[in-house]
C-alpha cells in the first residue's frame, strides 16, 4: 500500500523494520537509512530471514538537509519514519517539507549542546506543515506514545472528565550487567538526571532529578522503587487535556542503576561539555556511551517483563473513578519476534502503527500534531493484534501519593 523510508537503524529501527515486514499489504517498500550502512544490512539480513521481505538499505548522514531530501527524492515514500537521535528531528522534517513528505518521530527536539527537551521547536513547524498539505506525526512510541492513546482512550470511553493523571513505566528486565541503558545512553542519561517536573493546577512545578520516590505493585513486575521524574508528554497532555489538575510520570529504577548514576556524575562523566583531554576536545557523557554495552547487544541477554501504563482519576455519570490501562511486555518474548528486548519492542511497535495508520489513510491532516489528537481507538486495536495487548482495570480508590 505505502513506500516507507525508516531513518535509525538502533533497536527501536530495528523493530520496527521487521514488524513493517510483517505487514506487506501496508508497507509495499521499506528503505532503511543510518549513518552506518552495516547496521541497516545486518537488519535487513534479520527480516529477510525471518519473513523473506527485502528491505533496501542505504547511508545517511540525517544532519545533512541536503543528503537527506536527495534521499528522500531517490526513495519516493509516502513517508518518512525519523528513528533516529531526537539532536536530528528538525533537520528531518526539513527534509520532508523540501521533498514533500509526510513525517513521524517517537521522540521530540533537543539542542545537542543542552540537556533540554520540549515541543516549542516543532510545533512551531505548524504553520509550514499545514501550507504544504503535509502531516507531520509527533511523539509516536510508547511514551510518549501509547501512554498518550491510553490518556485519550480513557477520556472517550471510560471517563467524562479526568482529574488526576499517573504514567507509570517499569522496566523489570535483567541484562546482567553492572550498569547499562535500555537505549541509546547518551539520550537515556540526559533524560534521567534532567530536573524531575510534573504538571499541577496550571504550572509547571520543579523539583532535584530523582529526588521523590513512591513503592508500586506492578503486575507480572512485582514491587519496585518509581521516581518522580519530567518526560515530554506530560508537555502535550497538558497542552491538549488543560482540565487535568495534575499530571505526573514516573520510571522505575534499581538500587544498583542510582548508585553508578550517582558516581558517574560525582566524578562528571554525566557532562555534556567539551572538556580537553591530550590536546583534543571530547564530551565525557559522548565518551562514556562508547565504553557502555551498546543497547541492541542486551537483547539476548535481558530476562523479565515491562510494565507501562496510565491511572486516570476522574468523575462518570458523576461518580469518582480510577481507571488503569497498561500494557506488560515480555523482553524474551520480543527477542524471538525480532531480535530486540521489550524496550525497544515496546517503541518500534508503535511507531509501525502509527505509520501504518497513515499510509491507511486512517490519521491524516495538514500540519503538526500529536498522537493525543488521533482518534484512540484504531490505534488500541493494532496495539492488541501486533504484540503490545493491553488491559483495563479499575482501582478502587484513587494513588494515594
Amino acid at each position: 500500500m505505502g513506500r516507507v523510508l525508516v531513518i535509525g537503524a538502533g533497536g527501536v529501527g530495528s523493530v520496527a523494520v521487521h514488524k513493517m515486514a510483517m505487514s506487506p499489504d501496508i508497507f509495499s517498500h521499506i528503505t532503511l537509512a543510518s549513518r552506518t550502512k552495516a547496521k541497516c544490512d545486518a537488519i535487513a539480513e534479520s527480516v529477510k530471514a525471518r519473513t523473506g521481505v527485502v528491505v533496501e538499505t542505504a547511508a545517511l548522514d540525517a544532519d545533512d538537509i541536503a543528503a537527506t531530501t536527495a534521499l528522500i527524492q531517490q526513495v519516493k515514500p509516502a513517508l518518512v519514519v525519523n528513528l533516529a537521535l531526537p539532536y536530528q528531528d528538525l533537520a528531518i522534517m526539513e527534509a520532508c517539507l523540501a521533498a514533500g513528505v509526510n513525517y513521524l518521530d517517537t521522540a521530540n527536539y533537543e539542542p545537542k549542546d543542552e540537556a533540554k527537551f520540549e515541543y516549542s521547536w516543532q510545533w512551531a513547524y505548524q504553520d509550514r506543515f499545514e501550507q504544504a498539505g503535509l502531516m507531520a506525526l509527533l511523539g509516536c512510541g510508547f511514551d510518549p506514545g501509547v501512554t498518550s492513546v491510553f490518556t485519550t482512550y480513557a477520556a472517550k470511553h471510560l471517563l467524562d472528565t479526568i482529574e488526576t493523571l499517573d504514567i507509570l513505566d517499569c522496566n523489570g528486565g535483567d541484562h546482567g550487567h553492572p550498569f547499562a541503558t535500555n537505549f541509546n545512553p547518551e539520550i537515556n542519561l540526559r533524560e534521567v538526571t534532567a530536573p524531575s517536573r510534573h504538571w499541577e493546577n496550571g504550572q509547571w512545578v520543579e523539583g532535584p532529578a530523582l529526588a521523590k520516590k513512591q513503592v508500586f505493585d506492578f503486575d507480572q513486575v512485582g514491587e519496585k522503587n518509581m521516581y518522580l521524574m519530567y518526560h515530554e508528554e506530560l508537555e502535550s497532555l497538558a497542552k491538549f487535556y488543560p482540565e487535568i489538575k495534575r499530571i505526573r510520570f514516573w520510571m522505575t529504577f534499581g538500587d544498583a542503576y542510582l548508585k553508578h548514576l550517582e558516581v558517574l556524575g560525582n566524578v562528571g562523566m554525566l557532562r555534556i561539555d567539551p572538556v580537553m583531554f591530550e590536546g583534543r576536545e571530547i564530551v565525557p557523557l559522548q565518551f562514556l556511551k562508547a565504553l557502555l554495552p551498546e543497547p541492541a547487544s542486551l537483547g539476548p541477554r535481558t530476562k523479565g517483563k515491562t510494565n507501562i501504563g496510565t491511572i486516570a482519576t476522574g468523575t462518570k455519570d458523576g461518580v469518582q473513578k480510577t481507571v488503569y490501562i497498561n500494557n506488560v511486555c515480555d523482553h524474551e518474548e520480543a527477542y524471538a519476534e525480532t531480535g530486540s528486548q521489550a524496550v525497544s519492542y515496546t517503541t518500534g511497535v508503535p511507531a509501525m502503527i502509527g505509520a501504518a495508520l497513515m499510509l491507511r489513510g486512517v490519521y491524516s491532516g495538514a500540519g503538526v500534531f500529536n498522537l493525543e489528537q488521533m482518534d484512540p481507538d484504531p490505534f488500541m486495536d493494532m496495539l492488541n493484534a501486533h504484540g503490545l495487548p493491553w488491559k483495563m482495570r479499575e482501582l478502587a480508590a484513587p494513588l494515594d501519593f
